[in-house]
């Protein structure tokens, strides 16, 4: 049922509109708490070494064929991004600023505190947690309606567009960007694998679920 899902549901905590500069208190708190487990799962993705996300196997693949640093790239790729939003009426908000500072501060919180696993199994469910918890988190912050993250907002703008369901549109943004960045020599993991094919249904349930408790 969550699969079939095609739009972000508004429940009481919701902003009326993404470029809300005063939002309520607790639609800030569900847009901070929806961020900090969306940061969690990237760190953890990070620190599970099973493999890189698409968007920075993109981004390694371009480094080598371009030679800019892997982080000058990752900013470059980002203001691409968000240049796609305008034909895709796509409009920045609190969370699109939020997106980046909280996320980023998490993942520095897991590489300072959270140890690899040496067991190449358990790296594989650190991994598999990781998606999960980017998914949830997504599906929380985005429902706060306050602006999405580059790659969400690009999500969104493309659902709106095609009228697919949320779990299709996000598996074939990140399948189609890990393709190009395999392609470009970037490094492919089964985490990279367990990101691309499952964060759009873990995203998709994560909008079921919060549609479902707070409606």
């Amino acid at each position: 049922m969550f699969l079939k899902i095609k739009n972000i549901p508004k429940v009481y905590w919701s902003s009326d509109k993404p470029s809300n500069l005063k939002p309520k208190i607790s639609t800030s708190f569900f847009l901070c708490f929806g961020l900090i487990i969306f940061g969690l799962g990237e760190g953890l993705l990070i620190v599970s070494a099973s493999g890189a996300s698409p968007w920075s196997v993109l981004a390694q693949g371009l480094f080598l064929n371009i030679g800019f640093s892997v982080g000058i790239i990752t900013i470059f790729i980002s203001f691409t991004v968000l240049l796609l939003w305008f034909p895709l009426k796509q409009k920045p908000g609190i969370g699109t600023i939020l997106n980046a500072l909280i996320i980023g501060l998490v993942i520095d919180a897991c590489l300072r505190y959270v140890s690899t696993p040496e067991n190449y199994i358990n790296q594989i469910l650190l991994g598999a947690v990781a998606v999960v918890a980017v998914g949830l988190g997504g599906g929380i912050y985005l429902v706060a309606n306050l602006g999405a993250g580059p790659r969400d907002g690009l999500m969104i703008g493309l659902q709106k567009k095609t009228n697919l369901p949320i779990a299709f549109v996000r598996g074939l943004l990140e399948i189609t960007v890990m393709s190009i960045g395999w392609y470009l020599g970037g490094t492919v993991g089964v985490g990279t694998l367990l990101f691309a094919f499952g964060i759009g249904p873990c995203v998709a349930l994560s909008l079921f679920l919060v549609n479902r408790l707070f409606n």
